[in-house]
């Protein structure tokens, strides 16, 4: 059983026949109108279509201004890009630990890790749990930093009502084969700011700054300024396509997760080893992935239970990885000053069990009694 699948059908053909019947491929019309469904999913005013959340997160960090000198504190349980799109921009992440409970930021040790250089904190908003926003915003408030939404898992995710993507100055999203709805590749950046809206429109088209003044449109020689240095990451209208078919589906497609993820919390009642991921009064967690804790004397048997379920036939995987721990930064951390042992204990106790748009009751059973077995 694979962790995970994408889920097409005759819509999406129709869609991408719609398209390659138009000749019209690269950004366009489709672009524009699935910019216009994220943007009314996720109530913001502005959402800018681009090649992965990577990007948009790139994009964003540049829209506000961050780099060489300036710190960003980000979560130390996360993919690694939430890291890499801070260093992208010449800026310095800094890792804060986790809540074990949430996998989310600890708050507590983000405001211990802020200091003079501090201009932004990453609210990653993992496996489709939003972080406790509230707080979150009061304390970048209190210390005049942006708020960056890694929503990359986040599609549909709500925090007290209110969707993901838009409490912060700027969001972003993927459309990963992984992530509920897919365009292949793909991300969208959101915010409800003009100024960061323009920027990122202009940074994601090489830096094209519009006609110059004075200059009629219509002249066949009038071509683009450019007033930035700019990058080519727009999405086509290929995966914009695609993209539109997928966000009609998407309201099923989490319902449908949601009770598979309230089957798994079910039956996993009575393993007093597994801790199953939580749903905090404040979120509406839409489960991207379905994200254990072991526990207990199991936790150190981890590897091996996962072992034991791909010789089942079960696929799983880690939830991630602690990012200061990885190649690249473990000798750049080494003598910090903060410590990030929840994230630690979550890189080494953590299995992403399947979850994926046909799977049924039968499969959660299936995994499951599959996981008690392995444990023996």
């Amino acid at each position: 059983m694979d962790i995970a699948a994408p889920y097409f059908d005759d819509s999406e053909i129709a869609a991408v026949k719609r398209c390659l019947d138009s000749g019209w491929v690269t950004q366009g019309p489709f672009v524009e109108e699935f910019e216009q469904c994220v943007a009314d999913l996720h109530r913001v005013k502005y959402a800018l279509a681009t090649t992965s959340c990577t990007a948009g997160l790139h994009l964003g960090n540049l829209a506000l201004g961050l780099g060489p000198g300036d710190e960003v504190l980000v979560p130390a349980f996360t993919w690694v890009t939430s890291a890499y799109s801070v260093e992208y921009v010449g800026a310095s992440p800094v890792f804060v630990d986790i809540d074990l409970d949430t996998f989310n930021i600890d708050l507590g040790a983000a405001e211990a890790a802020i200091g003079p250089n501090t201009k932004a904190i990453m609210a990653v908003h993992l496996f489709g749990l939003p972080c406790d926003m509230d707080p979150l915003t009061a304390l970048a408030k209190k210390h005049n930093l942006f708020v960056i939404e890694d929503a990359a898992c986040g599609i549909g995710t709500r925090y007290k009502g209110q969707p993901v993507g838009g409490i912060g100055d700027v969001g972003s999203f993927s459309f990963h084969p992984r992530k509920i709805i897919t365009t292949g590749e793909g991300g969208m950046i959101t915010t409800n700011q003009a100024d960061l809206a323009k920027k990122v429109k202009s940074l994601r088209n090489h830096g094209a700054t519009g006609l110059p003044a004075g200059s009629d449109p219509r002249d066949p020689f009038v071509m683009n300024t450019f007033g930035l240095l700019g990058y080519n990451l727009r999405m086509s209208d290929i995966q914009a396509a695609v993209g539109v078919a997928q966000i009609e589906k998407l309201d099923q497609m989490i319902l449908h997760r949601r009770n598979l993820a309230k089957s798994y919390s079910h039956l996993l009642e009575t393993f007093d080893w597994v801790a199953p991921p939580r749903e905090p009064g404040y979120a509406f967690h839409t489960y991207q992935s379905y994200v254990v804790r072991l526990t207990g004397d199991k936790a150190g048997h981890r590897n091996s239970i996962m072992r034991d379920l791909s010789r089942s036939g079960i696929q799983t995987r880690p939830g991630t990885h602690a990012v200061p721990s990885l190649d690249y930064y473990r000798e750049r951390t080494e003598s910090s000053k903060f410590a990030w042992e929840s994230a630690k204990i979550a890189q080494e106790t953590t299995i992403t069990l399947p979850l994926f748009p046909t799977m049924t009751e039968g499969d959660v059973v299936q995994v499951v009694h599959a996981l008690s077995k392995c444990a023996k």
